[in-house]
Order: C-alpha cells, then sequence, then structure tokens
C-alpha cells in the first residue's frame, strides 16, 4: 500500500469509514466534503446488525453502543395504541450484537467524523471536487479552491444525488416511489424499549425507535406531497395534524412536537445502477450506487458494507485494475439489489392497499443479510 493515494468525494457515514479504513491499511486518503459542517444534522437512524458489524470493524463500536440505544425486538400496535405482537429480530451482525440499535444521527455522524480525525486523513471542508483526466492508473482533479491533486483512485461517496455519478456519464437518477416521511426527534416516553410500528391510520406507516435513554426519533410515512406546497414553518404543526389519528406513546411524542426546524419531509426514493458502479479510476459507493425505502432499515446498512467490501479488495495485495473494481461490483450487486426490490416492495404493497407477505419477504431476506457480504 506504500504510495498509493485515494480521493473520497463525501463525508457521509459511507465515505468516512471508507477513510477509516483505507487509513488503518497505511494508504494516504484526502476526503472532501461540501458542507462546511461535515453535515452534522438529521433525526435518528435504525441501523440493523449488519451496519453494526461494519462499526465494529472500524473501531466505533464502544461508542456506538454507548451512545445508542440497542434492543432486539419489534412490537406492533393498531392506531389507538393497542399491542398486537412484539417479537425477536434476527441479529444480522451476529449472536454478539443486538439486532437493531437506534441513534440519534448528528452523535453518529460526530462520532464517524472524530474516527476520520484521528485516523490522520486529509480532509478539506466546504470543498466540491471534478475530475479531469483519467489514464490506466490515475485520476487528476481539481478542487473548488482552485488546487489539483493526482489520485490511484477516486471513491465517489457523494450521496444520492451525486455530481460524480452524473459527471462519470452515468444516467441512473433517484426515482421517486410515491411515498414520503415526516420524521421528527422527541423525548422518550417510558415504556418505549424498541422500535414500534401502527399499520393503518391516516398514514401507511405510524413509528417510532429510541435512539438513547432520553430520546427517540418518530415518524409518519404518507403518499408523496408535492414538497413545494408545504411550508417549511408549517411542518410541526402538520406532523402533529397527522399523529392526531394515533393512541398510546403518539400522546407524548405529539405533545413534543413544536418546533418546525425539527421537522424533517422527504420523499423515498430507488435506484440501482447496474453494470459496473466504476467508470476508469473512478468508483461509486454507498447512495451514489443505490438507495431504497427505510422500511427494512437497510440503507445505512448497504452502504457500510460497501464501503468495507471494497476496502477489503482495495488492501488485499491485488492490482488495482478493472478486475478488481468488478470484484467489488459482483460481491455487492445481488445482494444489494435483494435489498432494493424487497424495500421497494414493502412500500408498494401499502401504496396499492394489498395485504402483502412482509413476514415472507422478510423470512426470505434477513438470513442472507446474516451472512458475510
Amino acid at each position: 500500500m506504500e504510495g498509493k493515494r485515494v480521493l473520497v468525494i463525501g463525508g457521509g457515514t459511507s465515505g468516512n469509514v471508507m477513510t477509516v479504513l483505507l487509513r488503518r491499511a497505511g494508504i494516504d486518503v484526502d476526503l472532501v466534503e461540501v458542507r462546511p459542517d461535515w453535515n452534522v444534522r438529521g433525526s435518528g437512524i435504525t441501523l440493523q446488525g449488519n451496519a453494526l458489524r461494519v462499526l465494529r470493524e472500524i473501531g466505533v463500536w464502544d461508542e456506538v453502543r454507548e451512545h445508542g440505544f440497542g434492543f432486539d425486538a419489534l412490537g406492533l400496535t393498531t392506531p389507538d395504541g393497542t399491542v398486537l405482537h412484539v417479537g425477536d429480530v434476527l441479529r444480522t451482525g451476529g449472536d454478539d450484537l443486538p439486532a437493531t440499535l437506534g441513534m440519534q444521527r448528528p452523535v453518529l455522524q460526530r462520532i464517524l467524523v472524530d474516527a476520520v480525525r484521528a485516523s490522520g486523513a486529509n480532509v478539506r471542508l466546504g470543498t466540491t471536487a471534478e475530475i479531469l483526466t483519467e489514464d490506466e492508473t490515475s485520476a487528476t482533479v481539481r478542487f473548488s479552491d482552485g488546487t489539483e491533486g493526482r489520485y490511484d483512485l477516486v471513491v465517489a461517496a457523494d450521496g444520492l444525488h451525486s455530481a460524480t455519478r452524473a459527471a462519470l456519464g452515468i444516467g441512473v437518477e433517484p426515482e421517486p416511489t410515491g411515498m414520503a416521511i415526516w420524521r421528527v426527534p422527541a423525548p422518550r416516553p417510558a415504556g418505549v424499549e424498541c422500535s414500534v410500528l401502527s399499520h393503518g391510520g391516516p398514514c401507511y406507516i405510524a413509528g417510532y425507535t429510541p435512539t438513547s435513554e432520553d430520546t427517540i426519533y418518530a415518524y409518519l410515512v404518507e403518499a408523496a406531497r408535492d414538497r413545494a406546497a408545504i411550508p417549511p414553518e408549517s411542518y410541526a404543526r402538520e406532523m402533529r395534524r397527522l399523529a392526531e389519528g394515533y393512541g398510546g406513546a403518539w400522546d407524548e411524542i405529539r405533545d413534543s412536537i413544536t418546533d418546525p426546524a425539527q421537522v424533517n419531509y422527504t420523499w423515498f426514493d430507488r435506484m440501482l445502477v447496474e453494470g459496473s458502479w466504476h467508470r476508469g479510476r473512478v468508483v461509486l459507493v454507498g447512495d451514489a450506487a443505490h438507495c431504497c425505502p427505510p422500511t427494512m432499515a437497510q440503507g445505512a446498512a448497504m452502504a457500510l458494507e460497501d464501503a468495507w467490501v471494497l476496502s477489503q479488495l482495495l488492501t488485499s495485495g491485488s492490482a488495482w485494475d478493472e478486475e478488481l473494481l468488478t470484484r467489488y461490483y459482483e460481491r455487492r450487486i445481488d445482494r444489494v439489489r435483494m435489498v432494493v426490490e424487497a424495500s421497494v416492495q414493502i412500500g408498494q404493497w401499502q401504496l396499492d392497499g394489498v395485504p402483502g407477505d412482509v413476514p415472507g419477504l422478510l423470512e426470505a431476506t434477513m438470513p442472507v443479510l446474516k451472512e458475510l457480504p
């Protein structure tokens, strides 16, 4: 690995993890992130065991466990809060990790940022990158501050609307699925010990997930609306209105939704780049290559696994060539396609009002995710 130099574009989850793993192998890494604040924002995130497995690999599991909320069950209720079922969830990360962990997204990002800083990577915030030229062994990149750099590989981890993906001529774009989600952080009601979902009522799904001893994030999934028609200053009021159709813990959650700046409204998208995830010396990871609705809570896990698999290949001693980057795609595509298609299918059943076999679908997919990627 001596003398190898990599540029990581994007300081989100997959870009940060990629950076830490490459630095551990002694590879020089520059990380550029367009946001000056390094994207420390958001409400909450649900991490399945296979995501936790990767976080343990980069050495941050103890901090994640301390600041998050791990659990092994999933609860189902009627809209009025009556408990229908509480069942165990498969530990896809192995028996020594919880099945699921909820966490405040800004806290997770801060933990990953600290890991990147400690790795010795060169970080440049508020910076964008443009690939100028490529040959068989390197890429030359110009940055928004006017400087240039030459790299053995460029890893594009710049998210769902990746400018790098578009610049490479990969014409795949995210497509709305027809659903949208309201999210908000809130105090944790007493007795909330795992994710709880309610199907029916004014929304397709009403749910909440504990993210620490004191906090949760709550979410409502509905048919997608024109975002421009919903003034941001009305977000808290609108989410409270939708939450009126739910009881139980929602009575307490609803009263805490007062600050519109804390409420996020986002459409569900789907995307999968087929054929290959690289062009020349540039390779896609995470949301730049694929995305899916959070109906299986596997989006972050797939992005983390991308970084883990690619770093394994890059540090295996093999030549950094077309064959290696093709192997990366081949190791990932079937697993990611399964998750994208299953996540979209669960949402489509709800949109169509069809009682789909969600338990059967999960029974077919979750054991696959327990296997190493």
